[in-house]
């Protein structure tokens, strides 16, 4: 509801120290014209402050933050300063999920590093060193190396036919690091953007950060409903619509042909950009998926976000931002003031190992291991005597799983994390934060024994549940 979004929004601001213990918030006819909505969506949200004890009201005065809800370094009138130990609240319940320590882990969308070319990388890195000696003394520019990113374009260029200019390149920490520059660029308070549901939880840790409003777009087995999306671009004008359309994070899902293209020519109509996140592309079983959506842009409204290393080494964090001039020339500013460029030597070490024999020898083994481990996983779930349903995934990493009513996920989670099994409750995907039955189970980072254990284990902890 928008009114809670409000409240976030007001939250996050006490959090960055904008509104300190004691001070008077906004009036809720000025917060309404600053935020471009109702009264009444201000007036549910101070209430919802008040109701939660992080504001107060003085009557006839108005809204005063309450002295435990400000800034973790705000000195109110009879507050003590807290230590700064304390400080900084950027919330993400993806990674405090992942600093769980589990023995069967189904939480983090990674692959075992036994199933990566360890000795190979280490090889190739005494190669790297001898083609450039003085590699640890130079710098990367902000954009990233100009040999790598002529090799990216030449890539996309060849499997797509896409005329693309080196220039129309960007290098990032990972694709979390390009999601949040794109956010930073293009997100005022308030800012409507279209967001999947479900989708990356840590892109909607990123968005609320930055104050947007998140406007949800189902996404289903078959793809979007395309109506609903065309009525929200035209009733909301987003600045952006993020989407995982390929192999989708968290459900496995493939947005086909059809859709990309209609979505080229709404974000033409309704001038909202789409962000593109393509990190598990090659990493199919049977059929190659569909063109990326920026195969088919011609004015420029897609930006490409493609991650590389997840499958080849994950340390080097290696994501390619492909876009226009207009985009890129921002993203390039903001990268300078995050970190002024990737470390020169993990670029040139990628650069070297995907223009190689042996990275298309490893992707073909790695798409075989991999479907091995999700048929392992299916075929325990579908042992066990639980009525929990999902859709097969063609590619990627992780199953989709819905849990029958009888057992609630919050149950399941804490039974779980006891037992030290992990996984992602669906409601940290879900930008209304509503969808408990489901639950997110990658298959990608333990091997053969431990899936089965840990699934059959998982199934267990279900039955009891169940059974109460």
């Amino acid at each position: 509801m928008l009114y809670r979004q409000v409240y976030d929004h007001i939250m996050a601001r006490m959090e960055r120290g904008e509104w300190n213990a004691h001070d008077k918030l906004p009036s809720i006819r000025c917060l309404a014209l600053e935020l471009g909505v109702n009264r009444l969506t201000v007036f549910k949200a101070y209430q919802l402050l008040k109701q939660s004890g992080k504001a107060y009201v003085k009557e006839k005065s108005g809204y005063y933050v309450c002295s435990e809800a400000g800034s973790p370094f705000a000195r109110g009138h009879d507050e003590q300063q807290k230590p700064p130990s304390s400080a900084v609240q950027m919330n993400s319940e993806l990674s405090d999920i992942h600093k769980v320590t589990a023995a069967y882990q189904f939480s983090q969308a990674v692959i075992d590093p036994n199933l990566l070319p360890n000795l190979f990388l280490s090889e190739y890195v005494k190669k790297v060193f001898d083609i450039y000696p003085k590699l640890m003394g130079i710098y990367s520019t902000p954009q990233g190396d100009e040999e790598l990113r002529e090799v990216l374009s030449q890539y996309l260029m060849g499997h797509y036919r896409v005329h693309l200019h080196p220039s129309e390149v960007l290098i990032t920490t990972g694709a979390q690091q390009a999601i949040d520059l794109l956010a930073r660029i293009f997100i005022r308070p308030m800012d409507a953007i279209l967001v999947e549901r479900p989708t990356y939880s840590a892109g909607l840790d990123i968005f609320r950060a930055q104050g947007a409003r998140l406007i949800p777009v189902a996404f289903a087995p078959a793809g979007y409903d395309m109506d609903m999306v065309e009525m929200l671009m035209k009733r909301h004008r987003p600045r952006f619509f993020y989407m995982n359309p390929t192999f989708h994070n968290p459900t496995g899902y493939t947005l086909p042909t059809v859709q990309r293209k209609q979505l080229v020519e709404l974000a033409e109509r309704y001038r909202c950009v789409l962000i593109e996140d393509d990190a598990f592309h090659d990493m199919y079983f049977e059929e190659r998926p569909p063109q990326p959506l920026f195969t088919y842009d011609t004015e420029g409204w897609v930006v490409y976000l493609r991650s590389f290393s997840k499958y080849v080494a994950p340390g080097l964090r290696i994501c390619a931002v492909y876009g226009r001039p207009s985009v890129i020339g921002p993203l390039i500013a903001a990268k300078s003031l995050a970190d002024n460029g990737n470390p020169l030597v993990t670029q040139k070490i990628f650069l070297h190992y995907f223009q190689s024999e042996r990275m298309r020898q490893h992707l073909e083994k790695l798409r075989i291991a991999l479907q091995i481990r999700r048929d392992i996983m299916e075929e325990e779930l579908a042992a066990a005597s639980i009525d929990w349903r999902w859709s097969t995934p063609e590619g990627g990493l992780n199953i989709w799983l819905r849990l029958p009513d009888t057992v609630p996920a919050s149950d399941l989670f804490h039974e779980s994390i006891r037992q030290s099994i992990s996984f992602v409750p669906g409601q940290i995907c879900d930008p209304l934060h509503e969808m408990q039955p489901w639950i997110r189970l990658t298959y990608s980072v333990m091997n053969e024994e431990q899936l089965r254990v840990g699934v059959q284990r998982l199934a267990d902890i279900a039955e009891r549940i169940q059974k109460r």
